[in-house]
């Protein structure tokens, strides 16, 4: 472990390609050279836990003339568990993840923009199609129904990443970080199974638009600097250590506070270089196969299925699900037909009361719907 060690980012473009986790780095590179330079004794330590305060305390080094930006790695992995595909982060779910996202006070600072992004033609076509084919991913499997302005949204994140010191230097990179986990991901679709699903033609070719769009250049400002968002039926911790910027649609978007979450913190070289990771489509398989299992047991029930349970799949297993509000059709006795009462031993008819027999009809149709 090197809790104490100090990763320098700077402006490098191969940071996507090898994304940091115990080891110690100092980067540099000139116009046509990116080398691994020494390994040095780190000097700082992060001294909170608090990922706005940690990142306040990251520092310029401009003594090769060229501003390098110094993160210490325990900031650089609290800031890669802000995720809302690892479960552990997330506080609360549903309807009241949705009210406590209401409640989530604004931040209190302006709404500043950032300038636009552009593939120069130096980066060749071969990087230009990649990236907007992992753009247009990240668009359509994030928000493909959402309004054109929250697809727009989604993509300026990813740009906006790619541009911040704490994240990888291409669209790509940005985009599958962290896809070789099983969970944990940046983005759900790369490790959730979503990749295995044939897209919608139409929202796809709408998604392919919003990709090219951003890359030559389009800039979503409604959401600034946001570099984070998370859809408001779930409430995840982060939530709290960042600056919420507004919703679009069903995303709540965020940006880091104090100097980071400023323009002038984007400041990130392209790379140029786009590569798209090879993918377990096995592993895959396998998460979507449990997600649909886990699904298919989850509406509601309070008590799960019994292996013995003599009972249509589609049905809750013979046993009562309260949290659906369904009523037990049962015919009242005390209404029942003649051939009902002679079928559980009554001999004599019994008169049934007007209440009950004006409450048991749409007590059973109300079942059956």
């Amino acid at each position: 472990m090197h809790d104490g060690s100090v990763l320098d980012l700077g402006l490098l473009p191969e940071f996507a390609q090898r994304p940091p986790r115990r080891w110690f780095y100092s980067l540099a590179f000139g116009k046509t050279v990116l080398f691994l330079s020494t390994v040095v004794a780190a000097a700082w330590v992060a001294t909170s836990v608090d990922v706005t305060s940690a990142l306040q305390a990251v520092g310029l080094d401009q003594s090769a003339g060229r501003a390098v930006v110094r993160i210490p790695l325990d900031t650089l992995r609290q800031v890669e568990a802000m995720t809302v595909d690892d479960k552990s982060q997330i506080v609360v779910e549903g309807l009241d993840a949705k009210r406590r996202n209401a409640a989530l006070p604004l931040s209190a600072g302006p709404l500043d923009h950032v300038r636009r992004f552009m593939i120069s033609a130096a980066a060749g076509e071969g990087a230009r199609a990649t990236a907007l084919r992992c753009l247009t991913q990240a668009v359509y499997y994030e928000s493909a129904y959402e309004p054109l302005s929250g697809r727009r949204a989604v993509a300026q994140v990813i740009l906006n990443r790619m541009r911040h010191p704490a994240y990888p230097k291409s669209v790509c990179g940005v985009v599958y970080q962290g896809s070789e986990r099983r969970t944990g991901c940046q983005f759900s679709f790369t490790c959730d199974g979503s990749l295995l699903r044939r897209p919608a033609t139409q929202p796809w070719r709408e998604a392919e638009d919003v990709a090219r769009a951003a890359l030559a250049g389009y800039v979503e400002n409604s959401v600034g600097t946001a570099t984070h968002y998370h859809a408001d039926y779930v409430l995840p911790k982060w939530a709290f250590q960042l600056g919420k910027i507004g919703q679009l649609g069903r995303h709540i978007f965020y940006r880091f506070n104090g100097g980071w979450g400023r323009p002038s913190a984007f400041s990130g070289a392209y790379s140029g270089v786009e590569l798209v990771p090879s993918i377990d489509f096995a592993a895959l398989n396998d998460r979507l196969t449990d997600g649909a299992r886990e699904a298919a047991l989850t509406p509601g029930l309070t008590v799960a299925p019994h292996v013995t349970d003599r009972h249509a799949q589609a049905d809750v297993g013979g046993r009562l699900d309260v949290t659906k509000e369904w009523r037990l059709s049962i015919p009242d006795p005390a209404a029942a037909s003649s051939r009902y009462r002679q079928a559980i031993g009554e001999t004599a008819p019994v008169a049934a009361a007007p209440s009950q027999v004006a409450l048991a009809g749409p007590a059973a149709g109300e079942a059956s719907q």
